[in-house]
C-alpha cells in the first residue's frame, strides 16, 4: 500500500468534517473569543482553512521558515466572511490532495523542519507531518471552533457519529 493509500481515507474524513465546523462559523460572532488570550472565531476559522495549504510544501520542500531573518514573516489570512474562508478551505484541501497522491513514498522519510528566523522548532520526517503538523493541527484547532460555536449556541455538527445537537 502506498502513503496515499493509507493516509487519504483519513484526510478526506477529517476534511469532511472540518468543512461542516466552518459551514457554521457566524459572520456576525467573526470577532467573539471566551477568552482575552485566546483567538477568535474569525482567526481560528482563517487558521484552520490555511492548514490544509501547508501540505504540498512539507512534502516538496525540506524546511518552512516563516519568519526569515531576511525576508518576510509568513502572513496569516485574513478573510472576514465564510464563504471566502470555505472557498479557501477548499482550494487549499484540493491542493494538499493532489500533493498526497504525486509524493513518492522514498520522499516521505527525508526530513523536513519547521523554522522560526533560522531557529529549528521541530524536524520530522515528511510523512508524520501530514499526520502531525497538519492533521493534528486542524483538529485542535477545529475543537476550537467548535467549543466557541457551543458556547454561542450554534449546533456542533456531528463528525465521528452525530453530535449533542444531533443526537
Amino acid at each position: 500500500m502506498s502513503y496515499a493509500d493509507t493516509i487519504l481515507p483519513e484526510f478526506d474524513q477529517e476534511m469532511a468534517s472540518t468543512r461542516k465546523v466552518l459551514e457554521r462559523v457566524p459572520e456576525d460572532k467573526w470577532d467573539w473569543k471566551c477568552h482575552p488570550k485566546s483567538n477568535t472565531i474569525g482567526w481560528n476559522a482563517n487558521h484552520v482553512a490555511e492548514i490544509p495549504g501547508w501540505v504540498e510544501g512539507s512534502l516538496f520542500q525540506d524546511t518552512w521558515d516563516f519568519a526569515p531573518v531576511d525576508g518576510p514573516k509568513y502572513e496569516f489570512p485574513t478573510f472576514r466572511t465564510r464563504q471566502e474562508v470555505l472557498d479557501f478551505f477548499d482550494k487549499n484541501v484540493a491542493t494538499a490532495r493532489k500533493a498526497i497522491q504525486e509524493v513518492k513514498d522514498e520522499e516521505l522519510g527525508k526530513m523536513w523542519s519547521l523554522l522560526q528566523a533560522g531557529e529549528v522548532i521541530v524536524t520530522l520526517p515528511k510523512g508524520a507531518v501530514v499526520r502531525s503538523f497538519v492533521l493534528n493541527h486542524l483538529i485542535h484547532h477545529r475543537a476550537h471552533l467548535c467549543v466557541y460555536l457551543r458556547l454561542n449556541d450554534i449546533p456542533v455538527p456531528g463528525m465521528y457519529g452525530p453530535s449533542g445537537d444531533e443526537g
